[in-house]
């Protein structure tokens, strides 16, 4: 039901682009931007409330994205849940010292701020663009914490600042090579975290199969547990290097549309320095408050880890996310994350959850049709005269936030990832090599009973 639901929202989403593209309902031939009277106290409570809202998505960032770093290391019990998230959260916010903006300079750059039409008199058009994407992508994330769906909150973000911009100004304002980039690595990045993982448990499996015939080491050993918590940091580090100047990006060309950002031009916008750690700040301690329920899908719905598999699958997630941090590319750290455990499971030999990652795959899918056009119809806003139009988003704010709390309250708790993680046996270092029990599904089992107290359940081997 909540996929068909799903499915109506991305038919609905490809209508309303194409409205948009057609200019059905926008008039996209407005007079390019040029400096209105501006109203200072409104223009400064508007920056205001958009920076303060880009620090709360990166806030939802960091929980629903706890799962990419902690969700294999939880899983193989190399960590304890709590001591998974907190470490995670130190290498999340560790990056801020090094002041990298190669990806914040991407996302800054999507929307050209200097090419949209003016639609109000006394308020910038761009602060509207980046307060739609930072409304729309929370919503997007809500409903996807909600459900426990490890969607792409990168994807929630861009798609929503594309559908913004293009409702507001038409195809002409987005920048085709930041799109090409990021469309390029929508596919590239899940292939090549699946392949690096794939590959490296295949080779760990059969030189531990070597030395398990003279009975030394298996998947479970201390030197795997110790190899996964350095790869689990890596991902993290990897991770807020990567999506935090998302949110700088979005900040950056907020000042900029405000007047509080000098540079050159809309292409070349460096974030100040407390910009950057005010990001770095958010996601990690959104880190800290931990999406448990997607940990709990991603680290135990897909595939049986151990700690050896649990490492393949980090050092997957690791070429892509590092690399494409390195290159200045917006990747989905969820979606390289995601198959790395898958294919650290395809590389160990064992099965893999495909109705857990069918429905992951779909709402890969259609994330950027829905946010696309929840950004263009949200945008629509900023024709209303000011201060209305802020008022409005206000109250969509408001909303969000009461919901959050409510999803906060009702979505799966740390309680209930312990109480799975105690019903399995715990990792061990045994001479004797073992080999993980396959995933099951319990049905009701009709046979005679073989003594009078004995349960009537069986199990089938997926």
């Amino acid at each position: 039901q909540n996929m068909r639901c799903l499915y109506t929202c991305a038919l609905a989403a490809l209508v309303a682009v194409a409205a948009a593209q057609e200019d059905l309902f926008l008039n996209t031939t407005a007079t390019p931007t040029e400096p209105p009277p501006k109203d200072e106290t409104l223009l400064l409570a508007g920056t205001v409330i958009t920076i303060i809202l880009a620090l709360v998505f990166d806030f939802t960032n960091g929980f629903h994205d706890t799962a990419n770093a902690t969700a294999t290391a939880i899983a193989s019990k190399s960590l304890t849940p709590v001591q998974a998230v907190v470490l995670s959260a130190i290498f999340n916010f560790l990056p801020a010292f090094l002041g990298l903006s190669s990806v914040s300079n991407t996302i800054s750059k999507t929307v050209a701020i200097d090419r949209l039409p003016m639609v109000s008199e006394t308020f910038p058009t761009g602060i509207s663009v980046t307060l739609t994407a930072l409304v729309g992508a929370i919503f997007w994330n809500l409903i996807t914490w909600k459900y426990g769906i490890p969607s792409s909150s990168s994807h929630a973000l861009i798609g929503c600042l594309v559908g913004a911009g293009m409702g507001i100004g038409g195809a002409d304002v987005i920048d085709s090579t930041s799109i090409i980039s990021i469309v390029v690595a929508i596919f590239a990045s899940p292939l090549i975290s699946f392949t690096i993982a794939a590959v490296v448990m295949f080779i760990l499996k059969h030189l531990l199969k070597m030395r398990c015939a003279q009975g030394r080491i298996t998947e479970d050993h201390t030197l795997f547990r110790v190899l996964q918590i350095l790869a689990s940091c890596w991902v993290s580090w990897a991770h807020g290097q990567n999506d935090a100047q998302k949110t700088m990006g979005i900040m950056a060309a907020t000042l900029y549309s405000g007047g509080y950002l000098s540079a050159p031009n809309d292409s070349k916008l460096e974030p100040p320095m407390w910009v950057i750690f005010s990001a770095q700040g958010a996601i990690a301690a959104g880190t800290l408050l931990g999406g448990w329920a997607i940990i709990e899908a991603m680290g135990m719905n897909i595939t049986v880890i151990t700690r050896a598999s649990g490492f393949a699958a980090n050092t997957g997630a690791i070429a892509s996310i590092q690399g494409a941090s390195e290159l200045g590319i917006p990747v989905s750290t969820t979606q390289a994350a995601a198959s790395a455990v898958a294919g650290s499971g395809i590389g160990a030999g064992r099965g893999i959850n495909f109705a857990t990652l069918r429905q992951i795959g779909l709402a890969w899918m259609i994330t950027l049709p829905c946010v696309m056009a929840i950004g263009a119809l949200f945008i629509q806003i900023a024709r209303i005269p000011e201060p209305y139009g802020l008022s409005v988003y206000g109250v969509i704010i408001f909303i969000e936030f009461s919901w959050g709390l409510y999803v906060a309250k009702v979505s799966r708790s740390l309680k209930d990832v312990k109480a799975r993680l105690n019903t399995e046996a715990p990792p061990t270092n045994s001479e004797a090599p073992e080999e993980k029990a396959p995933l099951v599904v319990i049905q009701p089992h009709t046979g005679p009973a073989l003594y009078p107290d004995q349960k009537h359940y069986g199990a089938t081997t997926l």
